[in-house]
């Protein structure tokens, strides 16, 4: 049995790829078990595969298109229930081109030159001014943020709370951490939250990527926010995967297994296993 182990923030998780089963040792508690997967991994292969060949034949792009999973729930109100929010390690990177800007102090300003990363020193967060106009221009520019982790508390003094209200406050990095692997750790890393509709949609791979790539991070991505879910299984209405110029999917009834297009993920009706 192949059995990966995957770092999904602060916690630990064993990926078990013949199951699709996940085990997280959570912090508060010593072990805890996710529900088991209720999707078909053959036919969630067979899904992939058939996106992908799409993709990546006559109707190819230009450009490498993003592979995107679109999660439909139901039996939730997000203006009563507790809105979840988490995130997971991807064992393959979705969005290896994915743009990064460092808010570094002086020793990281060297280190991103060295790796030609953008960045933005103290005095250039200052001269914005905690302009909410230019505060926002800047977390569109950017897809994600790092920062020093002597700046990250002064964040919310330099710039307001701009970049959190766009989901984009910055990860902190440490001088003794390795500046090229923190930047493939937040490429590899997809987040999961509720806000007011009940729908949720996040970059898994691309097309450039192999089946097995692929697949791997759609059953983790699924498994993972099943496990945020308060009823788990019972809170999922529809899964869907598609390209970034596909067209999106309608619901299914989780039950029974479809196979039209776009690629729907289909539940298998076996019992969970614990």
């Amino acid at each position: 049995m192949d059995i990966r182990e995957r770092a999904v923030g602060v916690d630990r998780v064993l990926f078990d790829s013949d199951s699709a089963r996940q085990v997280v040792f959570f912090k508060r508690r010593i072990t805890a078990k996710f529900c088991s997967s209720k999707l078909s991994v053959s036919s969630v292969r067979g899904s992939i595969k058939e996106l992908l060949a799409d993709a990546n034949g006559e109707k190819k792009r230009n450009f490498v298109e993003t592979i995107e999973l679109q999660i439909g729930l139901k039996n939730y109100d997000p203006q009563r229930d507790k809105r979840f929010s988490g995130t997971v390690k991807l064992p393959n990177v979705p969005r290896p081109r994915m743009s990064i800007c460092i808010l570094a102090d002086a020793a990281d300003i060297d280190r991103a030159k060295q790796i030609e990363l953008e960045y933005m020193s103290v005095d250039d967060l200052k001269k914005l001014n905690k302009n909410k106009k230019l505060v926002k221009k800047l977390a569109k520019k950017y897809d994600a943020f790092l920062a020093s982790e002597a700046l990250i508390r002064q964040i919310p003094r330099l710039l307001g709370p701009g970049l959190s209200k766009a989901g984009k406050f910055p990860t902190p990095i440490s001088h003794s951490e390795d500046l090229s692997d923190k930047l493939t750790e937040v490429r590899s890393t997809i987040k999961f939250q509720l806000k007011k509709v009940l729908c949720l949609g996040v970059a898994v791979g691309h097309v450039q990527m192999t089946e097995d790539q692929v697949l791997g991070n759609v059953m983790l991505s699924i498994n993972f926010l099943v496990s945020l879910l308060k009823k788990n299984w019972q809170n999922v209405k529809s899964l869907h995967v598609k390209t970034t110029m596909g067209k999106p999917g309608s619901g299914f009834d989780r039950h029974h297994i479809m196979h039209y297009k776009p690629r729907t993920l289909s539940p298998t009706r076996y019992s969970s296993q614990g």
